[in-house]
């Protein structure tokens, strides 16, 4: 079902984005818009500004309609909520990404399909109270069927959601992801018109000089796809700058920026799936490409870092076709018998660069095999895949989804499930039923009090009713007590403390900084009222078992 509704809602929104730039930019229908060079340029200047505009009035017009919905991509979602998709919210930024795409946005609508192809099966999960590892499955089902929609490329989605929505291959997984990508693609196929990507010239022989230039491909892309998300940082950071009417005359100005970097080339327009196709067949010069690679990868950080929506799954299978094409060009001339002819170099450089920026080696090295059609393309693909996926992990360490979810200051480095231990908080873990005195409590008294079989330790009070410290019943029973003190004597954790929202890992922090046995729990950091107590011992048998169930849903379903 997830399957079907995702070839369903591919092919509707790839004619939508279709008819979209028929009528605004006045092409064909059946046309590229990143193909056209007859586009006038006042809609080349406009449209995007007009687009940025209308983004604009959407972000202004939904802030408080969506405030507090959980706006989450289908990694976040699954990294951190268990698979739960919020469904007007992922509704919204669906529509924002076709509409970034349709005014001319230089992003790809790939990220709109996940989006709103994850949340139905996130949607269908939740009404079926699914437990949350299935969740995450019918989440990364949603992802498979709408990649092998969208590229006629089952293999590369089914191996997208291991890599990139699961974090994981299972046996298990297999069969579903595999049933949802392979009944998308079968619809797709039926509703739009998909074909192979046509490779200039023959493929390279295999050889040592070969394998060697795929492997300097993979170092190129891998810096490359690292300054590609550096500079979509950039941008965010610049665009963030502007802070007139609320943020809203950012898309606006990005807008205008994309609309005279088009009026240079007009392949920065859109997702750049004709462009890609143009400049693969027609020789282009090494001067061409280089200012084409420059524009391209400007117009994409201006597009996502001023508000458009998307993602760079196209623009970085571009970009990599384009770096591989200038370095088949450039090296033709010093190696003219032994270089990498330009179809072979594009697409291996297009599976590298695809690796660095999403981190995904085998959807890339299969994908570079279903849309070429051609296996003997694909092996250099391979190698360069694998080089610049160890070189951007070392270097780098982040996809860009994770690169951008770190900038917003989450702790997320993968898609591997995490968010069970943000659930395992001190309100969860402590004990709200605990001894308890007040701080000028004689010695003597709390002796007699406190058996030393039965507490092992004593919170205090001070004589307004807030936190005081812990006494420990070795430290209580240990002492020759006199009858002048008191138990704030031996007080210790005086200043040290948890809050109820602190999460496992900070929890387990504490514990290591203080050397402590216990920790209090307080309501608030300017209150500190103790409403439970929290035991070492307790925190870490509770994560085993919490990580152990986890393993085992992952491995024994």
């Amino acid at each position: 079902m997830i399957g079907l509704l995702s070839g369903l809602l591919v092919a509707a929104i790839s004619y939508l984005s279709q008819v979209t730039h028929a009528l605004l930019f006045d092409i064909p229908l059946d046309a590229h818009l990143s193909a056209t060079g007859v586009i006038s340029w006042q809609r080349t200047l406009l449209i995007p500004t007009i687009g940025g505009a209308v983004l604009a009035g959407i972000a202004l017009f939904f802030a408080t309609r969506v405030k507090g919905q959980q706006l989450a991509d289908a990694i976040e979602a699954n990294a951190l909520y268990g698979g739960r998709l919020s469904f007007r919210g992922s509704l919204l930024i669906s529509l924002q990404t076709l509409l970034s795409n349709g005014f001319g946005g230089s992003v790809g609508l790939e990220a709109g399909y996940t989006q709103i192809c994850s949340m139905f099966g996130s949607h269908i999960g939740q009404r079926l109270a699914a437990r949350r590892n299935d969740m995450r499955l019918l989440v990364a089902c949603g992802a498979a069927g709408a990649i092998s929609a969208a590229f006629s490329a089952p293999l590369a989605g089914a191996f997208y959601a291991f890599e990139v929505v699961l974090g994981a291959y299972t046996s298990a997984g297999l069969v579903p992801v595999i049933a949802s990508a392979v009944t998308a693609w079968l619809v797709a196929r039926h509703l739009t018109h998909q074909s192979f990507l046509m490779v200039p010239g023959f493929p390279s022989p295999v050889s040592v000089e070969m394998i060697g230039q795929t492997v300097a491909i993979g170092v190129l892309c891998a810096f490359a796809s690292i300054a590609m998300m550096l500079a979509v940082a950039f941008s965010e950071r610049c665009f963030q700058r502007i802070s007139v009417f609320r943020g809203a005359l950012r898309p606006i100005l990005g807008g205008a920026l994309l609309g005279g970097l088009a009026l240079f080339t007009p392949t920065v327009l859109g997702a750049g799936h004709g462009a890609m196709q143009i400049l693969l067949l027609s020789n282009p010069t090494w001067l061409l490409l280089t200012t084409t690679i420059l524009f391209k990868m400007a117009a994409s950080a201006v597009s996502l870092g001023s508000g458009f929506r998307g993602g760079l799954f196209f623009a970085s299978l571009l970009l990599g076709a384009l770096v591989g094409q200038l370095y088949s060009v450039v090296m033709t001339g010093p190696l003219a018998g032994i270089a990498l002819q330009p179809g072979t170099a594009a697409i291996a450089a297009l599976a590298a660069f695809g690796t660095g920026v999403l981190a995904a080696p085998f959807s890339m090295v299969c994908l570079a095999l279903e849309i070429t059609g051609d296996f003997s393309v694909t092996v250099g693909a391979v190698v360069a895949s694998s080089v610049c996926a160890l070189i951007v992990r070392e270097l780098f360490g982040y996809s860009f989804a994770t690169w951008r979810f770190h900038l917003r200051g989450e702790v997320i480095r993968g898609p591997q499930d995490v968010g069970w231990v943000r659930q395992l908080s001190a309100t969860s873990l402590m004990r709200t039923e605990f001894e308890s005195a007040l701080s000028t409590m004689s010695v003597v008294e709390a002796q007699r009090t406190f058996s030393p079989a039965q507490v092992r330790q004593v919170v205090l009070r001070d004589p307004t009713g807030l936190y005081a410290g812990i006494v420990t019943s070795a430290d209580l029973h240990s002492v020759a007590a006199k009858d002048d003190m008191t138990l704030e004597t031996l007080a210790r954790q005086t200043d040290e403390f948890l809050l109820p929202h602190a999460s496992i890992r900070d929890i387990m922090k504490k514990f290591k900084s203080s050397e402590a046995d216990a920790l209090a729990v307080v309501d608030r950091g300017d209150h500190r009222a103790a409403i439970g107590v929290v035991s070492e011992s307790h925190v870490l048998r509770t994560y085993g078992e919490e990580l152990e169930r986890r393993n085992e849903e992952l491995f024994f379903r």
